[in-house]
């Protein structure tokens, strides 16, 4: 989602992006799991990748996790309507699990309309961020030479 910023704001700093279980805007079911955080209800394996990105352990984690409760309060910062998405100059790879429970199939495919020099890989039983796993290796022989590519080449 720090992309969709960048490649609106600063379109000529980024040639080309993936984004991975990104979105638009924040639909209400993502909202209602947000409340959840905030509330202390936060699923295992969501804190786990917290902790995972916590550098400097448990204590950065449990900010993260203050951070995306938050959200739920937030309309301006993920906000990005059609028009605006198709200002974007960077060739985009939107790659989207079929089952994330945040963010509903319609949006990535909302993005892929909108986004111009676009391309859309929804991931079958894929749920948030649905390249891990089983499609660990699927993703790195489709995302690197989608950001090794140039225009001239796809």
């Amino acid at each position: 989602m720090t992309l969709l910023h960048m490649a609106t704001r600063q379109p000529s700093r980024i040639q080309a992006m993936v984004l991975i279980g990104a979105t638009s805007y924040f639909p209400e079911q993502a909202r209602s799991l947000m409340l959840g955080a905030s509330q202390g209800n936060i699923p295992p394996e969501v804190l786990q990748q917290f902790r995972q990105c916590a550098a400097e352990g448990d204590g950065q984690a449990q900010a993260l996790v203050k951070q995306f409760g938050e959200f739920k309060d937030s309309y301006d910062d993920m906000n990005f309507t059609a028009p605006y998405l198709g200002t974007i100059k960077a060739r985009t790879l939107i790659v989207h699990g079929d089952r994330d429970q945040f963010f509903p199939v319609s949006i990535p495919i909302e993005m892929y309309r909108s986004i111009p020099d676009s391309a859309l890989w929804i991931i079958p039983q894929g749920g948030h961020v649905a390249i891990f796993g089983a499609h660990a290796r699927e993703f790195q022989d489709v995302a690197i030479p989608f950001l090794r590519s140039t225009r001239a080449q796809q």
